[in-house]
């Protein structure tokens, strides 16, 4: 999947393959798609405010509209999951019992990957006409190479938690046109390569503790024993291992140059992070006074949140009128052009959620194994299961919907459900960097000019290794201690 953002690009180092780096074309309005998706989100979002209202249901019914809608105009592989959708619900259909409840919990999934992406859109679509924004990753993508690599992941992390996988296209763009002012090709490719692992790297740093990722969110949703509030602070410690061991091993492992590069000053100063720093508490403050004053998961704080500041934004930037008028072009015209990456993402929660149902009964023989294996070994492996299907593309959200029901409980396996939140949100890391079928080694590889199996296994083979190896370490240890 490659969520594309549409900051101006640099000159492509080779061509762009369709259905992920070519750039999105002129679309006609659906209004019809981008109603049907905002209803979804509201009514998501209602489910965690009101529940008495029945949103939650509501949202479950809305998911068969918007899917229909979705696939209405898709072709090839994004088709063929809903196809495999269509397969897996026939499936439990013929199995028999109770399958409308398998149906109705993949719906729920499906609805909330929906109305969540379609959330963190809205922060996309307000920063894109910010030149504070720019600014900043311009300053960031300029500094000295004795703190480039540190100032990067570091911005990068910060964007990431505002733009998602924005960041990656936001300053990988600024990067590479920084880079290119360089006239040894040697010197540019090693700094290109430099600068663009920074930034996945803090990228995926972010996935084990903000609320704005998928792996907390989903995560989160399937484990109620372990909210935000309580998860956060380890899952910190996770993303300083992913961030810190990127950083240790490029001064480690810096390339022996022929030539002393040329320096150039950054442009603007210090103040040019002052405006990311404010966006930052502006959204992190508000999620976690309501996360812990009305103990509302931090993802129903999100869905609210979020695109309350991104309309404020556009607001600043351009008054009521010109809001209401981004407003509608956003519902009608920017939404529909995610159809490839929100079917790939609902399907993937409804196949991984409804699927499971099928599973359950092959693998029962399995149970009594599973149950005997220590605790504390189940997160080790866990550590390493999304990474490694990550490598025959599945995707982080269907392998963790479709494992996690067939695990025994926490309390089966004498752990805390904030040791199985820390060992898959680590795992869902590691897979960010090495997967050549997520966005994260789509992107990179694209700026870098790059296949993104080159940029998974080569580029990022040794790190992963000892960063996974650290985090096995890091989840054990924890369940161990907790």
């Amino acid at each position: 999947m490659a969520f594309q953002f549409r900051f101006p690009a640099r000159r492509a180092a080779r061509p762009a393959r369709a259905g992920h780096d070519a750039p999105r074309t002129a679309m006609r309005p659906e209004p019809l798609l981008g109603i049907a998706l905002v209803a979804l989100t509201v009514c998501v979002t209602l489910k965690d405010w009101a529940p008495a209202t029945g949103a939650g249901l509501a949202a479950a019914l809305l998911v068969p509209v918007v899917v229909a809608l979705l696939a209405w105009r898709l072709r090839g592989r994004r088709l063929g999951f809903v196809v495999v959708a269509l397969l897996v619900t026939a499936a439990l259909w013929a199995q028999g019992g109770d399958w409308s409840a398998q149906v109705m919990a993949g719906f729920g999934s499906a609805a909330f990957i929906g109305a969540f992406f379609v959330a963190l859109a809205t922060l996309r679509s307000a920063a894109e006409t910010s030149p504070a924004i720019r600014a900043c990753g311009q300053y960031l993508a300029a500094q000295p190479p004795g703190r480039r690599y540190l100032a990067l992941t570091l911005g990068g992390q910060a964007f990431s938690v505002l733009l998602n996988y924005g960041s990656i296209a936001l300053l990988g763009s600024l990067s590479v046109a920084s880079s290119e002012r360089e006239p040894d090709p040697e010197i540019r490719f090693h700094r290109t390569r430099r600068m663009l692992l920074a930034i996945q790297r803090g990228f995926v740093s972010v996935l084990p503790w903000s609320p704005l990722s998928f792996s907390v969110a989903i995560t989160g949703a399937l484990l109620p024993g372990a909210p935000y509030k309580s998860t956060v602070l380890p899952a910190m410690v996770t993303g300083l291992i992913v961030a810190g061991t990127g950083w240790a091993m490029d001064q480690i492992f810096k390339p022996k140059l022929l030539r002393t590069p040329v320096r150039h000053a950054p442009e603007g100063g210090p103040k040019a992070v002052l405006p990311l720093v404010l966006l930052l508490a502006l959204l992190g403050l508000p999620v976690w006074l309501l996360h812990v004053a009305f103990e509302v998961r931090v993802v129903g704080a999100v869905l609210l949140v979020v695109p309350l500041l991104a309309l404020g934004w556009v607001l600043l930037q351009e008054g009521p009128r010109g809001a209401l008028t981004r407003a509608g072009r956003y519902t009608a015209c920017e939404l529909p052009r995610y159809r490839p990456e929100l079917t790939l993402l609902m399907m993937a929660g409804y196949i991984g959620t409804a699927g499971a149902g099928l599973l359950a009964p092959h693998v029962a023989e399995f149970a009594p194994l599973i149950e005997a294996l220590p605790g504390p070994l189940i997160l080790g492996l866990l550590v390493w299961f999304i990474p490694v299907t990550g490598q025959v593309g599945m995707n982080p959200i269907l392998a963790v919907t479709l494992l996690f029901p067939l695990l025994p409980s926490p309390e089966a396996m004498a752990v805390s459900p904030v040791a199985l939140f820390i060992a898959i949100t680590a795992g869902w890391a590691i897979s960010g960097i090495t997967s050549p079928f997520t966005a994260t080694t789509l992107l990179t590889g694209n700026f870098a000019g790059k296949s993104a199996l080159h940029v998974g296994l080569k580029w990022n083979g040794a790190y992963a290794l000892v960063t996974g190896v650290l985090l096995t370490l890091w989840a054990v240890g924890f369940g161990l201690w907790s």
